[in-house]
């Protein structure tokens, strides 16, 4: 009963720290950010209304607080460039870092929010969400292309593209979100041609099927 009634208290004191931080954001952009994070939350399909808004809620603000931490990286950036020589050099390393270390411990807060909401699998369904469904889209076109793929194999892909999305959703844009994905998808490519798969052939046998109508 204790517990019951602790984990009451918690949602109630989380969804009021909530709902004071949606009054810092300006309204034209929580409105953008409403209809974002709208698609992604309807997705984990909740039937609690009021759990609804919660979980919408703390996804924007993530989004929010990413904003902040990433434009006053490009700030410290800007002011970086002014320096000269190991100065310039040691101003952005610092800035990286500090990024970094910020991105770092938002992420861990935001998996520990939305768990206390949802469940694990409605928690990887939110990260697709905000990473616009890349991990799914990738790994099957990696199946379609290589059909006589091992499990092993499988394992390996799939596991870079999760842990590719991990970095991607902290990502101030798109463009950078896609970065990441661009990234870790060159070290499957490696691990694959390492293991005698010609890509190259494999990309020019589909279009070729694709091309037959076969």
């Amino acid at each position: 009963m204790k517990k019951h009634i602790s984990i009451i208290c918690l949602t109630i004191s989380l969804a009021t720290t909530l709902s004071a931080q949606l009054e810092n954001i300006d309204q034209e952009y929580l409105n953008t950010l409403k209809n974002r994070t709208a698609k992604i939350v309807d997705a984990i399909e909740l039937t609690d209304s009021a759990k609804w808004y919660r979980v919408q809620e703390i996804i924007i603000i993530q989004y929010y607080e990413l904003s902040k931490i990433h434009d006053l990286n490009k700030a410290k950036l800007e002011e970086a460039k002014k320096l000269e020589g190991d100065a310039k050099e040691q101003a952005k390393n610092k800035a990286q870092l500090e990024t970094d270390a910020s991105l770092y411990k938002l992420h861990a807060e935001y998996l520990a929010k939305l768990s206390s909401e949802i469940t694990q699998d409605q928690v990887e369904k939110v990260k697709d969400g905000m990473t616009y469904g890349v991990v799914e889209r990738t790994y099957n076109g990696y199946l379609e292309l290589l059909p006589n793929l091992t499990d092993e194999q499988k394992r390996f892909i799939y596991k870079n593209l999760v842990e590719a999305r991990e970095f991607a959703m902290d990502a101030g844009t798109s463009d950078a979100k896609h970065a990441w994905f661009g990234k870790y998808k060159g070290r499957i490519n490696n691990y694959l041609s390492a293991a005698g798969i010609d890509m190259k052939k494999a990309e020019e046998d589909i279009k070729a099927k694709q091309s037959s109508g076969k």
